[in-house]
């Protein structure tokens, strides 16, 4: 009975694994195809542009999107993969044999924790490696060599040094280099002491360079001087961090620069809710596994299949909406990153756990 039992668990685990795969591969090849007719589309005037660059790049680009959708491929794959073997009866036939709703799901609930595992450990860093070269070949076919601002306000940063504090706030960057930049300078007892504006501001070693600034005082009449200079503790890769996205950098890289960046006084705010996101995928992939259970293991004789199809479609759009509202109060402070990105997850876990007790277990 354990080895009829071993087996039947591998043959739920094998069909499981088979449909995830089918709708990752369906996604996957769907976001590339499209992603190679928008770059096509793009590079009408970009010379260097062949055909192999531009499937290359499209290639490079896809596993950081697909990334994004993992979460709703186990959910539709776990949902065809039910339905069919609810279809077959071959799960009334497990219950018949003794085995619960409980232990044929498990298989599929270890599969989900051990892809959680693989795409937060082993996928991210490779997902991301793929979209900085992706970035340095559209950069160069495309003329993109600037950063897009953080926000429609621009770019903000805010930093301490030994000589005091200062935000700073420039239109966009490129490089080590700010654009259209002003700065509010304090001392180290957080007192307003001038305002620096410039067309441009590079990052030096241990110091911010204006380049034809403008200095403004309170009690005196503005100046302007051909180059200042502000100190600063931020350096190249954290002023990269601050202004680039957190996709840019990897699961294992994130610690460390949520450090430098506390450190240095900016906001990591962006890489503490990455860095708890992806610690929380292997907990969301499990709840879309009982999600998909929840809403398929109805007897098929009982009829009402499109019910438990739209069930499910409802439900992936429900913890879609759930997460992006999580994400959007995480990422503007309203929560902290853990509630962000864990309360999803528990919101789907428990949502699917109470509907399989409900029906299993009265």
């Amino acid at each position: 009975m354990i080895f009829s039992r071993g087996t039947l668990g591998l043959y739920f685990l094998r069909r499981v694994t088979v449909a995830i795969f089918i709708v990752c591969a369906t996604f996957f090849v769907l976001i590339y195809t499209a992603d190679l007719i928008e770059l096509m589309r793009r590079a009408g005037d970009a010379q260097k542009a062949s055909t192999a660059t531009l499937a290359r790049l499209a290639l490079l680009r896809v596993p950081t999107v697909t990334e994004q959708i993992f979460p709703f491929a186990v959910l539709f794959g776990g949902l065809a993969s039910f339905l069919m073997l609810n279809r077959r009866l071959e799960f009334i036939i497990a219950r018949a044999a003794g085995i619960s709703a409980w232990q044929f799901i498990s298989p599929a609930i270890l599969l989900a924790f051990v892809m959680g595992l693989f795409i937060m450990t082993v996928y991210n860093p490779i997902s991301v490696a793929f979209k900085n070269s992706a970035d340095e070949i559209e950069s160069q076919l495309f003329g993109r060599a600037g950063v897009d601002s953080v926000s429609s306000n621009g770019i903000w940063l805010d930093q301490k040094s030994a000589d005091g504090g200062a935000i700073l706030r420039a239109d966009t960057a490129a490089g080590q280099t700010l654009f259209n930049v002003t700065a509010f300078v304090s001392d180290k007892d957080g007192h307003f002491v001038e305002r620096i504006e410039a067309p441009t501001v590079d990052l030096q070693k241990g110091f911010w360079r204006f380049n034809t600034a403008r200095i403004v005082m309170q009690g005196s009449e503005p100046r302007n001087v051909a180059s200042y200079d502000l100190a600063t503790n931020l350096s190249a890769d954290e002023l990269s961090s601050t202004i680039g996205a957190s996709e840019s950098v990897s699961f294992w890289a994130l610690p460390g620069v949520v450090a430098r960046l506390e450190l240095a006084g900016l906001d990591a705010t962006r890489y503490r809710l990455k860095y708890q996101t992806l610690l929380a995928r292997p907990a969301l992939l499990i709840a879309m596994i009982l999600v998909a259970a929840s809403v398929s293991l109805r007897f098929f004789r009982f009829g009402g299949v499109a019910n438990m199809v739209l069930g499910g479609v409802a439900a992936g759009f429900l913890l879609y909406v759930i997460t992006k509202l999580a994400e959007n109060l995480g990422s503007a402070g309203v929560i902290s990153a853990v509630a962000a990105a864990w309360t999803p997850a528990m919101i789907g876990a428990m949502l699917g756990t109470l509907t399989l007790l409900h029906q299993e277990d009265g």
